[in-house]
């Protein structure tokens, strides 16, 4: 008998994901802007706060991961992050030094860490091996109608004469009802299954699995921080009032792209998809290299949206193809931890390069990962 989705579940994690993103996108588009026009951060600063951040969120998604492997267990991990990110995530409002940006962002980071494999491994359980893809869809969709509406909130706090730092106070509020989301909405299934650390690791890390996260960390080492492309975007003339809704525009192309591109991997195959996307992201990083006018900056920023929707669902739903059920939580883990090993040098290298060289020259570094990166998932068998 085929297992069937269950629907309260998938549906449950969408609108956590709405709430817990109006809360962060009031915050992250103008996060960049705070820290070199109010704190005088340089482009370094920003590549190494990011790069930490992302490095520290993805060593604990391998460790949660694998203690909810562990113990059976997978919501109060998943509430727990959720809890930590959005009490300490406004008090970046706070910050008079980037050094003190650092901390709360890291600590932002570490509720992520903590919240984000038990909650990719419950939604994979939650769906039937033939709708995982559109589950996985559905819940970016959601996440990123969410950033679409945190941005155009920002805006409008801004325009009514609120500061950044108090918008970033105020985030406080879709915070909580996103922990509220989370203990009320979300059902985790009775049967407990418990499995030892040695199995954890090793029954995950298959070799077809460790190719695939191998490709996965070349392809990050040209994916740094979105921070970058919201600066180039003010170099090129886009006020820092519009910010906020040049966030949104690529927020309204991840939310279009994203269940198509899930269901379009449910039909012909999970990796296909990937490569067209990860070709799309080496594409849109030549476009950022060349663009000459504001006008390219607002379509190569919609055209980024695509990447998201054929590769950011997808992939995860890839990953529960490829390990046992029992074992997701670990590989939900391996998977963000590939991602954070590459993640720090990626932000580093490409703020020093842009420093250095000049913008073009870093742009042009992403693309050429990601095209590598394309030819290496050829090869990455599912079976």
């Amino acid at each position: 008998m085929k297992k069937k989705s269950d629907k309260r579940n998938i549906v449950g994690f969408g609108l956590v994901s709405l709430a817990n993103d109006i809360a962060s996108e009031m915050i992250y588009p103008l996060l960049p802007i705070f820290l070199s026009s109010v704190l005088h951060a340089s482009a370094s600063a920003i590549g190494i706060i990011e790069g930490i951040a992302e490095t520290t969120v993805s060593v604990l998604k391998y460790v949660v991961g694998s203690l909810s492997d562990r113990l059976g267990r997978r919501k109060p991990l998943f509430a727990a992050g959720y809890a930590i990110s959005n009490i300490l995530r406004p008090l970046i409002g706070l910050s008079t030094h980037w050094i003190h940006v650092l901390f709360f962002r890291s600590a932002d980071r570490v509720g992520k860490g903590i919240r984000t494999a038990p909650r990719d491994a419950m939604l994979a359980d939650s769906a039937a091996d033939a709708d995982r893809g559109l589950a996985f869809g559905f819940q970016r969709a959601m996440d990123h109608l969410g950033a679409l509406a945190g941005p155009l909130i920002a805006t409008v706090l801004i325009h009514a004469g609120c500061s950044i730092q108090q918008v970033f106070m105020i985030s406080f509020i879709p915070g909580i009802i996103t922990v509220v989301l989370v203990l009320t909405l979300i059902k985790e299934r009775s049967e407990k299954r418990i499995v030892s650390s040695k199995q954890a690791f090793a029954g995950a890390f298959t070799p077809r699995f460790s190719f695939f996260l191998f490709t996965l960390a070349i392809f990050t080492l040209g994916n740094s921080t979105d921070a970058f492309l919201l600066l180039n975007a003010r170099d090129a003339g886009i006020s820092i009032a519009l910010i906020p809704v040049l966030w949104t525009v690529l927020h309204l192309s991840k939310t279009l792209f994203s269940i198509p591109g899930g269901m379009l991997s449910d039909v012909i195959g999970r990796k296909p998809v990937i490569i067209a996307g990860w070709i799309v992201y080496s594409l849109v990083y030549l476009g950022f290299a060349y663009a000459g006018s504001v006008s390219a900056i607002w379509w190569l920023f919609f055209a980024y949206g695509l990447y998201f929707g054929l590769c950011e669902g997808v992939e995860k739903a890839f990953v529960a193809d490829l390990v046992p059920d029992i074992l997701r939580g670990s590989a939900y883990g391996l998977y963000n931890l590939a991602i954070g090993i590459s993640a720090l040098p990626a932000s580093v290298l490409f703020g020093v390069v842009w420093d250095t060289f000049g913008r073009q020259y870093a742009f042009i570094m992403g693309a050429m990962f990601a095209l590598s990166a394309s030819v290496l998932l050829v090869f990455v068998k599912k079976q």
